[in-house]
């Protein structure tokens, strides 16, 4: 995923530091690349970016061609850089507005089309969501987005956003900001010392690639769906093809090895996604192999061997697809997901997915046309240093105007009609024997479906919060209490918890009580490790387990069973039950509840599809809970079950809203109105227990 200027830097007659025709000059003894055109590397950029689109679109799965993009650009750049400190210095400011320059323009022409089609055909549930990740996608910082959305376990089950593929041109972004700093700091260290510049360049570079995938390889270890997304676990992948770029022209191997190195390169990288769990154990050291890969095909280069994999890599029609491979990366997600949106699939088929491809052929072949060529050769924005910089600036008003208007009219829609409860809005309470609805029963949703996915309540609301004498343990008072002696309520596991809070919290207040929170994403509470390989969870469970049996609160809530997905998968894991028994052992009573439903799809997506009401949106009860929930054993006698499934779904169905409040704000979370509804139910439940 390179842009038209970066290509140019792999062209002989171009130099890539202007992107402007220009007379080469001799290439001093220490340079570190000759300035040539390398075809295959046209022809890798093609593979790279059909491999994304097509795991994309047929398999499901990443693919790793994003790795070669980072390889190819670090390769690229660090010549342009050494070449500018040759001839005299590096302007950062130039710098940075050409990289502007290459990658601001098609990129906010596909955020302002991604922007129009999803106000034209995204549900409303999601356009909070997408809103907030296109202005993370315009300012390079979507990576980080998504990497703090990863750490909050509720926002990482957020459906697909139509511009979360930004995250790698997030990173790209910053790599071009950051990386002229790092060669800088070599040059000046060089000419301090009085050491050559290609070595000490070479030194700092391979230091930032020793750390970077040391750092990967730890982070990833503990945090997955963190270091995927994280900037510094990406960085020895640039590095590593900023290295290559130095040492490259010393190489001098046998056509038959490069013949070799060429295909084992191509193979690997079409193979990458199907024997990697690319998606589970990246980037750690598994990127390793398709940056290997590209590494292999960089070094073999051109051989002219009948039998060569560059003989394919420099097709003519490889050729064109690398030169269209950046915005053909940019359309090819949303055009799927928006082509999914409208045929209301999970998955597209094959004539789909073909036209889903052609379409994103088309759409990246007029960026090229009409914007990327166009600004290669114009002389607009090169006439001061700034220049570039006022041209990105510009380039960003259209954008700016539409994400303002897009955010003003979901501010309106926003406004709710009403509050949890009340008449019109009955929501869990509807369910409750002898009920009679003495409001609409038409009454607008709550929340509204522009909302939805923002309607949660996060379990440091209270503002206490605190890091206990215990790794990975915060302690956060939702509820406070004037008594400091008053019984505590300790909820505790992860975001099935928190999301009761709206629940607990009105009988705490009602009696003086106090509520606080174990809360971390991902992690029910439990002795063993359910949900993670690592051991994040076991580690805060055995500290939350410690913490309780020290303090002995009133009550502890916690899972009492999970749901992993659609069907019939309830069960309650030994870990669970053990867990309740040691605290049992330590004399504090707990309330474990029951887990609601996981669906494949948002319920609130349906709604906007199909209309309230709709039978595709219903589930029935008898796929989801079995009649009674069963544990092994039963539970220990200072366990007491709560079960909400009947005022989670009715005799027959779950449906999507209930009393006129949307049961849901994803896939498997409960919307903080509808959990406010359940409050007459739980407090009962949390009062009997604690007054036993």
């Amino acid at each position: 995923m390179t842009s038209t200027a970066d290509r140019d830097a792999a062209r002989a007659p171009r130099a890539a530091a202007a992107g402007l025709p220009t007379t080469p000059s001799p290439a001093p003894p220490t340079a570190p690349t000759r300035v040539r055109f390398r075809p295959e590397i046209e022809g890798l950029r093609a593979l790279a970016s059909l491999l994304v689109v097509i795991y994309h679109v047929w398999v499901g799965r990443v693919s790793g061609g994003v790795d070669v993009f980072f390889v190819l650009t670090g390769f690229l750049a660090v010549g342009q850089l050494l070449r500018a400190s040759e001839r005299g210095h590096i302007d950062l400011v130039a710098q940075w507005g050409r990289t502007l320059r290459r990658l601001v323009p098609p990129a906010v022409v596909v955020l302002a089309g991604t922007v129009v089609a999803s106000l034209l055909f995204l549900p409303e549930s999601r356009w909070a969501q997408t809103l907030r990740e296109v202005v993370a996608s315009a300012t390079f910082t979507e990576n980080w987005k998504l990497a703090a959305d990863s750490v909050d376990y509720y926002a990482a089950h957020h459906t697909a956003s139509v511009v979360q593929h930004f995250w790698s041109l997030s990173i790209q972004g910053q790599f071009a900001l950051v990386f002229p700093v790092l060669v800088v700091g070599g040059v000046l260290l060089a000419r301090h010392r009085g050491a050559g510049l290609r070595g000490t360049v070479t030194a700092v570079l391979a230091a930032a690639t020793a750390l970077s995938f040391g750092y990967s390889v730890w982070l990833t270890a503990l945090d997955q769906q963190l270091a995927y997304f994280h900037s510094l676990t990406r960085v020895w992948e640039f590095t590593l093809g900023a290295l290559l770029a130095l040492v490259i022209d010393r190489l001098d191997l046998p056509v038959v090895l490069r013949v070799v190195l060429g295909w084992a390169g191509v193979v690997g990288l079409v193979s990458c996604g199907v024997a990697l769990d690319v998606e589970g154990g990246f980037p750690g050291y598994l990127a390793a192999w398709p940056v290997l890969c590209t590494v292999a095909v960089l070094v073999a280069g051109s051989t002219g061997h009948a039998l060569s994999a560059d003989r394919h890599l420099t097709s003519r029609p490889l050729q064109y697809l690398g030169s269209i491979s950046f915005p053909l990366y940019l359309w090819h997600w949303p055009v799927l997901l928006l082509a999914l949106q409208v045929t209301h699939k999970d998955a597209p088929g094959w004539a789909l997915g073909s036209a889903v491809i052609v379409t994103s052929i088309a759409l990246a072949a007029g960026t090229r046309a009409l914007v990327e060529r166009p600004l290669a050769t114009s002389r607009v924005g090169r006439g001061s240093r700034w220049g570039n910089h006022r041209l990105a600036a510009v380039a960003l008003v259209p954008l700016v105007v539409i994400v303002l208007v897009w955010h003003g009219l979901t501010t309106v829609r926003a406004q709710p009609d009403g509050t949890p409860g009340d008449a019109d809005h009955p929501g869990a309470i509807s369910r409750q024997a002898g009920f009679v609805h003495q409001g609409s029963p038409d009454a607008p949703l709550l929340p509204p479906a522009v909302s939805s996915s923002d309607d949660w309540v996060y379990y440091k609301d209270g503002g206490d919060c605190r890091w206990l004498p215990y790794p990975v343990l915060e302690e956060c008072t939702f509820v406070g209490a004037p008594d400091p002696n008053a019984p505590t309520i300790v909820v505790v596991g992860d975001s099935h918890m928190q999301q009761f809070l709206p629940a607990v919290a009105p009988i705490a207040r009602e009696r003086g009580w106090r509520v606080t929170t174990l809360i971390r994403g991902n992690c029910p509470f439990s002795t063993g490790s359910e949900t993670v390989a690592d051991r994040r969870c076991a580690d805060t469970n055995q500290a939350a387990i410690a913490h309780v049996a020290r303090t002995r609160p009133a009550l502890v809530v916690a899972d009492a069973s999970r749901n992993v997905r659609l069907g019939l998968t309830e069960s309650t894991p030994p870990g669970f039950v053990e867990a309740w028994r040691r605290l049992g052992d330590a004399g504090v009573p707990v309330l474990a509840v029951r887990d609601n439903p996981r669906f494949d799809t948002a319920p609130p997506s349906c709604i906007d599809t199909y209309g309230r009401g709709a039978p595709e949106c219903l589930v029935p009860r008898s796929a989801i809970y079995r009649p009674q929930l069963s544990i092994a054993g039963g539970p220990p006698p200072n366990t007491t079950v709560l079960d909400l499934s009947d005022s989670i779904c009715d005799a027959h169905w779950c449906p999507p809203e209930i009393g006129n409040i949307l049961v849901y704000l994803d896939s498997n979370h409960l919307t903080a109105s509808f959990s406010a509804t359940l409050a007459p139910v739980v407090g009962r439940q949390i009062a009997a227990v604690i007054d036993r």
